[in-house]
């Protein structure tokens, strides 16, 4: 059973409002955070990244501390960084992503990225693949990125030799 469904479309505009996990009685989310252009690099195994761009309209400054996926064992939150040797290299950022007050966060290939480790089956082009992120605040979102083929951005990690 396949834990992300196929579609047609190759581009899928999700908008997710951020629901408070304290909040059960139907009351206002605390912050809104929206993702536009959410997409998945294919890949047969391994790794891949979720890229996109989020808005954010709260009027302070707030911080994904983490992300989840049923398609991989973890999700970590990477930069891209210059390494001392001239080459591009990804590197788990430390506390996060801050979006600030009515602010946007671009989610690139050779940039800031979601990245899916531990694969637990290939992601195809049209797969849907569902996030879960925690925000400093303890609020959690979820959206979905559609996968599609890309051959770019094909940065090495901090620690390779």
């Amino acid at each position: 059973m396949r834990m992300y469904a196929r579609v047609a479309s190759a581009t899928v505009v999700v908008l997710t409002t951020v629901a408070a996990c304290s909040s059960d009685e139907g009351e206002a989310p605390s912050a809104d955070i929206t993702i536009e252009d959410a997409w998945v690099k294919a890949s047969d195994e391994g790794m891949t990244s979720a890229f996109g761009t989020l808005s954010y309209d709260g009027a302070e400054p707030i911080a994904i501390t983490s992300v989840t996926s049923p398609a991989a064992n973890r999700v970590e939150l990477h930069e891209t960084i210059m390494g001392e040797d001239g080459q591009m290299m990804m590197q788990e950022i430390s506390g996060g992503f801050t979006i600030d007050a009515g602010g946007e966060l671009l989610l690139e290939p050779g940039g800031d990225h979601f990245m899916l480790m531990g694969l637990i089956q290939p992601i195809e082009p049209g797969d849907v693949v569902t996030f879960a992120a925690t925000l400093d605040n303890g609020d959690t979102f979820t959206f979905e990125a559609t996968a599609k083929s890309y051959a770019g951005a094909n940065e090495s990690y901090h620690d390779d030799e």
